[in-house]
């Protein structure tokens, strides 16, 4: 049967004349092919790993008539050559392949060595260096590319018959180099854990097609490990053993006894990949198979905070005893204010413990407390360190407090030759105290990195909004050690008069008190409505988007003065749909950065996506080489295709991003409210739809609310509102943290 289709199938040879759409994903291509005798060109339409212009194709498929776009050929199989014609090298040099060679450059190395273009960069590529512009870094650079580039077209020829898709066959062949055929096939599911975004499906599809059995021991450990990875995204630090058990057979098909093994399998392994802990012994809750099964890495720190916290909680301390009475005296007449109760209590606790929480809501004062001990501690002449998870919190922390703070990442100093944190138990921080804002956003991971850095001798102070979302990571660490009342906590709940008069603040309290918000706006003198917080009503999604977009680029500039790209932010509570982040940031990156063409700017089309300079972007996933964390945001200032790279400007901080790592990198007109944790914008601007309801919580409109520093526009409905607000039943986070430290 397999024979007679291919002899039905028609054949076709030609050169890509360009590329209309590829997806780096899928591999999904729209292309222009000059086959020759034919003076138009022909569409092509299939999957094509890594197209470029001027490559040579030999096509099976069969033709087909669209109805919006005419007559097109579809791939059902194909073979790529280099091309053999001067116009053809000079198109595909020019392309991108090769990192070093642009067009500008194709086009004169093209003219140098004609048809033997090609050659010369196989062979001879020292002689590259007579074509102008082109030095010895350069020779090396396209050395380098152009071995890459063989190789990896073997590697993607392999994975092809796997549908696997050429943004995978990249990252693979970055991962494993000429190893990769071999180690796919040997344990294509390696894949799953080894490389981002390609998951247990993707290598479950490409075991399948290999021959591997479904019962496989392979097989369902990397399910199990994929289960449990997928539930620490969702924030679980462990899950319970037979909930797992049912998930693991839901998801991979296969009998209780052999998920049980493979668990058992896991547990014993040399590497000790899965920690299986019987809860029966640390709370009382006798039931069969109470177990929690944690992937090690969240085992082991989530034991080690605890550990640690009670070190540090009964260690001596480095810091000779204060009178609290005489401190509190003279730093409020050194500032110049009357503390209230709940903060004189809150100094009082840092004096006198080792270890303490303060947490509240805007406007209670959190910033008047750290300022009174860092003015207390500062007069003892003692080593201070400030630190918060993100940098825009780490900024903010500096301006109030005076002092210098940092991300927790750059205090603990990463180091990519060493593959982790210079601090550590060995090279402890040299600090006496160590004060740590937005607390709420830090996860499990982070927070055993930090403890594994303090001294035993030195105070902790933790400061965060226990209101707020839990951390984007694994685990509920703020919530955790309150809940646990292993450490002093001191709670503020009073609003201060300043704050009294932003109806930011009232209105945040509101929420969290469960309270809706009334949206009556008071009129200054002229009439025009005066506040800080508004809500437009919106039941139409489309309306909704057009209402957003002429917000944020003529209404709020207009009225508050603010700069639409860097002041205002939008905030969504999903990512799909179209006021989810993906279409919100395509509709504005289309009014705010539109395409400059004619102008010489680069732009640059990967998949769905168009990167354009001065594009606002965000980090989403840590890169300690780069010095770049999840939730950093940029601007391009920069791209070539020529060096096959970006830059964006973090901070005044140029970093360059090769093609294959734009996966870690998004647009952030609009980001979700989740990634805001931390920030503070000075406008946002935030959709509260029905369609979000299975999202809708609590905890989620008052973090968006909260990051609003001078102005909060809602656009939505009020049932949504309501939905939201009446919804206070987070997420359950499967931790121990809690027990372990009580």
């Amino acid at each position: 049967m397999r024979n007679h289709i291919d002899k039905i199938l028609t054949e076709l040879s030609g050169r890509i004349e360009r590329i209309t759409y590829s997806d780096e994903e899928s591999g999904f291509t729209i292309a222009k092919l000059k086959v020759s005798g034919q003076r138009d060109f022909v569409t092509i339409v299939g999957n094509l790993m890594a197209p470029s212009p001027g490559e040579i194709l030999k096509i099976q498929g069969e033709w087909a008539n669209h109805p919006k776009f005419g007559e097109q050929f579809k791939i059902i199989k194909y073979q790529t050559t280099v091309p053999a014609t001067v116009y053809g090298i000079q198109k595909y040099l020019g392309s991108g392949l090769i990192k070093g060679i642009g067009p500008v450059m194709a086009k004169r190395i093209v003219k140098k060595f004609g048809k033997k273009a090609l050659k010369i960069i196989e062979n001879e590529t020292e002689k590259l260096a007579e074509v102008e512009g082109i030095g010895s870094k350069r020779i090396g650079m396209i050395k380098v590319a152009w071995d890459e580039q063989k190789e990896i077209r073997d590697v993607m020829l392999f994975l092809q018959t796997y549908e696997v898709s050429s943004g995978y066959a990249t990252k693979i062949f970055k991962k494993y180099g000429k190893k990769s055929i071999a180690i796919v096939k040997t344990n294509p599911y390696r894949l799953a854990t080894d490389i981002s975004g390609i998951g247990f499906v993707i290598a479950d599809n490409i075991a399948q097609k290999l021959g591997f059995s479904k019962n496989s021991d392979f097989r369902c450990q990397a399910g199990i490990l994929y289960i449990l990875s997928q539930l620490s995204d969702d924030g679980h630090a462990y899950y319970p053993y037979e909930p797992l058990i049912k998930k693991s057979i839901e998801i991979l098909q296969v009998e209780s006894e052999i998920i049980k093994k493979a668990l058992a399998s896991l547990s014993e392994h040399i590497e000790k990949k899965i920690i299986i802990e019987d809860l029966n012994e640390t709370i009382e809750d006798f039931r069969e198979n109470n177990k929690a099964v944690y992937l090690s890495i969240f085992h082991a720190c989530e034991t080690g905070i605890a550990k640690r916290l009670k070190k540090l909680k009964t260690s001596k301390k480095s810091i000779r005893d204060i009178n609290p009475v005489n401190a509190l005296e003279w730093v409020q007449h050194q500032l110049s204010i009357k503390l209230a109760d709940k903060q004189v209590d809150a100094v009082k606790c840092a004096i006198g413990n080792k270890v303490m929480v303060v947490t509240g809501g805007p406007g209670t004062g959190k910033t008047t407390i750290i300022n009174s001990i860092l003015k207390i501690f500062a007069r003892l002449k003692i080593r201070i360190m400030l630190a918060a998870p993100t940098g825009r919190a780490a900024k903010k922390m500096s301006e109030t407090t005076g002092f210098e703070a940092k991300t927790i990442h750059r205090l603990l100093e990463y180091s990519f030759e060493k593959g982790g944190f210079l601090h550590n138990d060995d090279n402890p921080l040299n600090c006496d105290i160590l004060i740590i804002d937005e607390v709420s956003m830090i996860d499990t991971v982070l927070m055993h990195h930090l403890l594994k850095s303090l001294p035993k001798s030195s105070t902790l102070i933790l400061v965060g909004d226990v209101n707020q979302l839990p951390s984007v990571g694994t685990g509920n660490v703020l919530k955790d050690i309150i809940t646990s009342g292993s450490v002093p906590v001191v709670e503020l709940n009073e609003i201060f008069r300043q704050a009294k008069e932003s109806r930011i603040i009232i209105n945040a309290h509101k929420i969290n008190n469960g309270i809706i918000p009334s949206f009556d706006l008071p009129q200054n003198e002229s009439g025009d409505p005066d506040t800080d917080f508004y809500f437009i009503q919106r039941e139409d999604p489309e309306k909704a988007l057009d209402t957003i977009l002429e917000l944020v680029t003529k209404r709020i500039p207009r009225r508050f003065g603010f700069d639409p790209v860097n002041d205002i932010q939008v905030l969504t509570p999903m990512h799909k749909g179209l006021i989810g982040t993906g279409s919100l940031n395509n509709s504005l990156q289309n009014a705010l950065n539109p395409d400059q063409g004619g102008t010489g700017e680069e732009e640059l089309i990967r998949g769905e996506k168009k990167y354009r300079v001065n594009d606002k972007v965000m980090q989403i996933k840590n890169n300690y080489d780069k010095n770049v964390f999840n939730g950093d945001i940029g601007q391009i200032s920069g791209i070539s295709i020529e060096d096959n790279e970006v830059v964006i400007n973090f901070d005044g901080r140029n970093i360059r991003y090769d093609f294959t790592d734009l996966d870690e990198i998004v647009h952030a007109y609009a980001i979700s409210i989740h990634k805001s944790q931390g920030s503070e914008y000075p406008a946002v601007v935030i959709p509260i739809m029905t369609q979000h309801f299975i999202l809708l919580q609590r905890n989620l409109i008052y973090t968006g609310v909260t990051r609003g520093k001078e102005l909060v526009v809602i656009v939505g409905t009020y049932k949504a509102m309501a939905i939201g607000i009446k919804n206070d039943k987070t997420q359950k986070r499967y931790t121990h943290l809690a027990y372990r430290l009580s």
